[in-house]
């Protein structure tokens, strides 16, 4: 039996620009932090018969891969030539469509399981990018390069894309007072609005690929607030991160109608009423989760402010191991 687990995670700037309709043209940049929130797979090999057998959201029992209609996990199995008498059961800490990088994380926690079970050690960027290829190609989701290696590689940390695809990966040069600090003024709250990622991403492919001047234009300048955004934090700069994330919020919302909608603006301005310097929606928009940022002086006004308005907030600190095996017997 196996048990791995990889972490969710919270994109901080330069989300969209690790799509390769943009960074196959002009290159991109993601700077984004792993949290203690995980998704785990239980891989097994029951003894009694030869079916495969697939539970998640849904139950699937079948006698051959090609059966399968998770659409993750059919390829996945067939790259690693894995079939008959297996057990692939999935667990999480949040709920899918929730933007905080659902897919990525599980297709690479059940390559990292199943890896193990056929007793293979590779190295995590390489893993990475097999999960990348299963999802980008064989699964054929409008999807970047961004959740993936976050799940792998864990920390805060920065992806440097290069047009070929290569990615570049290091860690934010962060000091721990302002890792605190970020702890203290960085706040998550469940919208409780789930979304279908892919009907935003393939929007936004399609106006990259097409040279769309507003998506190219608001892609280009969300690349620039990222580096921006991974200079304040290195200078310790906690308020500059949030006014960044504010106009971070503002420029993606030009990509598309569906980023966000009445209700999450009235969130977001609410909140901004009650002192927070900025935030965004994590991930391709639409509902999921809200990060805003604002002083600790009001913080828990804050938190107090949102609660009454429905929103719930998810404490969460930062993960630093990635992808990871936890039992194996």
């Amino acid at each position: 039996m196996i048990l791995a687990r990889a972490p969710f995670r919270i994109s901080l700037g330069g989300g969209g620009t690790d799509l390769p309709s943009y960074y196959s043209q002009h290159a991109g940049f993601i700077l984004s932090a792993a949290i203690n929130k995980y998704l785990y797979i239980y891989v097994n090999r029951p003894s009694a018969d030869e079916l495969i057998r697939v539970k998640y959201s849904t139950y699937e029992e079948v006698h051959s891969v090609d059966d399968i209609q998770h659409d993750l996990v059919r390829p996945a199995l067939k790259l690693l030539k894995l079939n008959g008498s297996l057990e692939v059961v999935s667990m999480a800490d949040v709920p899918a469509g929730t933007g905080l990088g659902s897919s990525g994380t599980y297709i690479v926690t059940l390559l990292a399981a199943l890896h193990e079970l056929n007793r293979e050690k590779i190295p995590i960027s390489v893993l990475a990018e097999e999960a990348c290829h299963i999802e980008m190609n064989l699964a054929g989701h409008p999807a970047g390069k961004h959740d993936h290696y976050l799940a792998a590689f864990g920390g805060i940390t920065c992806l440097d894309i290069e047009k070929d695809g290569e990615v570049h990966v290091s860690p934010l040069d962060i000091s721990l007072t302002t890792i605190e600090e970020f702890r203290n003024s960085v706040l998550l709250f469940y919208t409780a609005l789930k979304r279908p990622s892919r009907d935003i991403l393939s929007e936004q492919k399609t106006g990259t690929q097409r040279g769309d001047a507003d998506i190219v234009g608001s892609l280009h300048r969300t690349k620039e607030l990222g580096f921006r955004i991974k200079e304040a934090l290195e200078n310790d700069d906690i308020e500059t991160f949030g006014h960044l994330l504010d106009q971070h919020w503002r420029n993606k919302k030009r990509r598309s109608g569906k980023i966000s909608n009445p209700k999450i603006d009235e969130w977001y301005e609410l909140a901004k009423k009650t002192g927070a310097w900025g935030g965004k929606i994590i991930g391709a928009g639409g509902g999921g989760f809200l990060m805003l940022c604002c002083p600790s002086r009001y913080k828990r006004r804050l938190r107090e402010t949102l609660q009454g308005a429905g929103l719930r907030e998810m404490p969460y600190d930062f993960d630093f191991e990635g992808v990871k095996v936890l039992v194996n017997f």
